[in-house]
């Protein structure tokens, strides 16, 4: 059997990126969780498309294009424990072939809107299941620095497949149609299936993972010890919140560049300004910087991710609207500088749902900022748009000043239990 990759014990060597790639079973995960998030924004807009074309409400095609968001803290809470309690292999396929059969049911079947929008959700409830068994198997294969660059591929495997999937989608929707569109989604979330049910090797759950008990309840109990160990609770927080606001302000870019009259499809590459920034942050953080280095600059990078923010308040032009963007999304490495700091955090049992908490609160609060700052912004009318930006910005920077309260003195946190 492969051994994991071993860092020594003061991680101060730095680990390569080609050394994580190195490991087989991560590489299987990580072209399959490319292949996924791809199929994933097909999914997305197709079904935004879809919906808006059937009902032409700009609410529904945006509850369409988020309902998969939201409901995943739900899910997280309530089934969370299972991530730990099943065999992860057979999650992980079984959570593959769920998007599939989901993707299909839309490309096929005439549902009706709700059942539509039901039937998105209910995947959504089992997200953090799956993604939860395999953040588990990444921190056993992958340890030390490895372990960190590991997510750091991960981080940059999501934003690129995102901009890939939505510019793949709009081209795939104009020549295929949407129904198709759905269909050829489901044929990569098939293939994704297919690989980790043949390449990845048999691992049984953790007999001790989580204690016997119902699946909801044993969530909930798992879920409320990770909230009620400060040392977690605020590890989660420190990386649940900047992005939220973060995404508080990527969902007014639209608008902004409605109000301040840019050229049609400026406010697209504007759009893609903040995922470039993360790639750019991922790669060079992760590649030049040395363990000891990224976590001195959490705090700094959390501040990157909300200052920039605040020039949205003298509502610039474009080009530098762009500057300020991509200097956001570079903030976005911070995260590199926490991984190893959660996982030491994280108690021996109930790592998955950890790991799905992690994710789906992410992803839940991604969906909540967007809607909080639009509110703001028409709220504030006029000039709200830029001012509604500028105060994401400013969560952000408290959030930097609150973690830097803490950080320094994270040894002496207490222990999650």
């Amino acid at each position: 059997m492969t051994t994991a990759i071993e860092a020594p014990p003061a991680v101060a060597r730095r680990t390569r990126y080609r050394e994580v790639l190195a490991e087989p079973r991560f590489r299987l995960l990580f072209l399959t969780r490319i292949a996924a998030i791809t199929a994933d924004s097909l999914r997305i807009t197709t079904f935004s498309v879809l919906v808006f074309a059937s009902t032409g409400s700009p609410l529904l095609s945006a509850v369409a294009f988020g309902i998969g968001f939201l409901p995943q803290l739900f899910g997280s809470l309530l089934l969370g424990s299972l991530a730990d309690r099943l065999p992860p292999r057979a999650l992980i396929v079984g959570g593959y072939l769920l998007e599939a059969v989901a993707a299909l049911l839309l490309a096929l079947a005439p549902l009706p809107i709700a059942a539509s929008l039901g039937l998105v959700a209910l995947v959504a409830l089992a997200t953090p299941l799956f993604n939860g068994a395999s953040g588990r198997l990444v921190a056993r294969w992958l340890t030390g620095d490895a372990y960190v660059l590991g997510r750091s591929l991960n981080n940059m495997a999501s934003s690129g497949a995102q901009l890939f999937g939505l510019a793949l989608g709009g081209a795939a929707v104009a020549a295929l149609g949407p129904h198709r569109t759905l269909a050829a989604g489901a044929a990569l979330y098939l293939l994704c299936a297919l690989a980790v049910r043949l390449r990845l090797p048999v691992l049984t759950p953790d007999p001790d993972g989580n204690p016997t008990g119902g699946a909801v309840r044993g969530s909930l109990r798992g879920a409320g010890a990770l909230l009620r160990a400060r040392g977690v609770r605020r590890l989660l927080l420190a990386q649940w919140l900047p992005s939220a606001f973060a995404a508080g302000a990527e969902g007014l870019i639209v608008a902004y560049s409605g109000r301040m009259r840019f050229a049609p499809g400026w406010y697209a590459a504007l759009l893609a300004c903040l995922p470039i920034g993360m790639l750019l942050g991922d790669v060079l953080v992760g590649r030049l910087l040395r363990p000891a280095t990224r976590e001195r600059l959490v705090v700094p990078l959390v501040l990157l991710m909300g200052l920039p923010l605040l020039g949205f308040a003298a509502e610039p032009g474009r080009f530098v609207a762009g500057g300020l963007l991509l200097c956001t999304g570079f903030g976005f490495a911070n995260g590199l500088g926490l991984q190893r700091a959660f996982l030491d955090a994280l108690p021996e049992r109930g790592q998955g749902q950890a790991f799905g908490l992690l994710g789906s609160g992410n992803m839940t609060l991604q969906g909540v900022g967007p809607a909080c700052f639009g509110m703001l912004a028409t709220l504030l009318g006029g000039h709200g748009t830029g001012t509604a930006m500028a105060l994401a910005g400013l969560g952000a920077v408290l959030t930097a000043l609150w973690t830097l309260s803490w950080w320094r003195a994270r040894s002496a946190a207490v222990p999650a239990a």
